[in-house]
């Protein structure tokens, strides 16, 4: 997922002021209550129908990009949906708009949130030391804070996976994974910096997340996010497969991965079927558009998440990011980032082959946008040309 779209928000905070008489004086006229207009919102109009409808328009098994795309355009100014392409290339079937897809690590965005619920509970505190609570985890490492967990300043190292390249990811596909081995192949390695000392986005701080919330709450992980999360909200096609599962319950348009020949054409993988437990809490959720809109609207509305507590979803550390130099742009769950024209917006990619998944809008929900983009290379190192017609088409004033 690295720096593959944009997203954040505009907030304001209004102050009342009193006045009272002063003791042993006259007292003095008491003024007037002042109104403060609310601020205006950051979209006004309707979102763009035909742009929308333009970027996606030519979505399909011969698009190099994207053989399929779902979208779903909501706030407070006005909403719009629409779907293009195929459920799979080989019978040419038109794609399922309500289609259910691995939403990759938009499943971070859940485990932060229930965390931050932990913390309002009382029953976390972000500024303890992970180690205080899961003794014994990370061996040898200076106290690293549940919030650099959240925020990616732990200091850890990824774990090590089957290669990078495509094919060995592929081979590989049906491969049950422990979270545990993931983090004791990463602790091996010794932390990569000090503990708030810079931003390294990646799986692992979200995987011990995933074994603080079972010590925490004393039930599985996904249980805990199904419990809190998922049934309070109503997202009934939203879930996690269980560790031997390889299939998307449900109707699914099928994933692609494009792979060269020899000759310098190029054929079609079909990834679909794919076992997710090495992304566990950190990005093994399956969801909709719509369930994930849902989600997103409630979020930003402090419905899942106390208002305090919120806050860490939208405050970014001091840190300089490590693969950038720039300053740091991840959150507690989501990541915030500026489109061209000023606008300010937060949310959260994910990415599984086959499957590249937005959520984001402006903090005031006048403007969201949830997609997914059957994406023909879904972890290369750019952001998909289809995804990224979509963002400035949603984001358009």
């Amino acid at each position: 997922m690295k720096s593959r779209t944009r997203t954040l928000v505009a907030a304001a905070v209004v102050l009342g002021i009193a006045a009272g008489p002063v003791a042993g004086a006259q007292a003095a006229p008491v003024p007037a209550a002042v109104s403060v207009a609310a601020p205006a919102p950051v979209f006004s109009g309707p979102p763009d129908a035909a742009a929308l409808r333009k970027a996606i328009a030519d979505v399909g098994p011969r698009n190099k990009d994207a053989t399929a795309a779902l979208v779903r355009v909501g706030g407070t100014s006005g909403g719009w949906h629409g779907s293009a392409g195929v459920a799979d290339v080989r019978s040419g079937r038109a794609a399922v708009e309500d289609a259910r897809f691995r939403a990759g690590s938009v499943t971070k965005t859940f485990t932060a949130a229930v965390v931050l619920q932990l913390a309002a509970e009382g029953r976390v505190d972000l500024d303890r030391p992970v180690q205080d609570y899961l003794p014994g985890l990370l061996p040898g490492f200076e106290p690293v804070k549940v919030r650099q967990l959240l925020d990616y300043t732990s200091g850890l190292r990824s774990a090590d996976g089957p290669g990078d390249a495509f094919e060995d990811a592929y081979a590989h596909r049906f491969d049950v994974v422990d979270p545990h081995a993931l983090i004791a192949d990463a602790v091996a390695k010794g932390p990569e910096s000090r503990p708030g000392e810079k931003q390294r986005y990646s799986n692992i701080p979200y995987t011990v997340l995933g074994v603080l919330i079972e010590k925490l709450t004393g039930t599985s992980y996904a249980k805990a996010v199904e419990d809190r999360v998922i049934r309070p909200l109503g997202l009934r096609h939203t879930s996690f497969p269980s560790p031997a599962q390889n299939r998307i319950p449900g109707p699914y348009n099928h994933g692609y991965q494009a792979v060269a020949r020899a000759d310098g054409s190029r054929t079609l993988v079909d990834v679909s079927e794919w076992n997710s437990s090495a992304n566990w809490a950190a990005g093994d959720l399956i969801s909709t558009t719509e369930d994930l809109e849902r989600f997103l609207v409630a979020l930003f509305g402090g419905r899942v998440v106390p208002r305090a507590q919120l806050e860490e979803m939208f405050t970014v550390p001091d840190v300089p990011d490590a693969e950038t130099g720039g300053h740091a742009v991840q959150t507690a769950g989501l990541k915030e980032f500026v489109l061209p024209d000023g606008t300010k917006l937060y949310g959260k990619t994910g990415s599984r082959y086959g499957y590249s998944t937005v959520i984001g809008g402006t903090r005031d929900l006048s403007r969201t946008l949830v997609y997914s983009v059957n994406s023909t290379d879904a972890k290369g190192p750019d952001m998909n040309a289809v995804g990224y017609g979509v963002i400035g088409a949603a984001f358009a004033k």
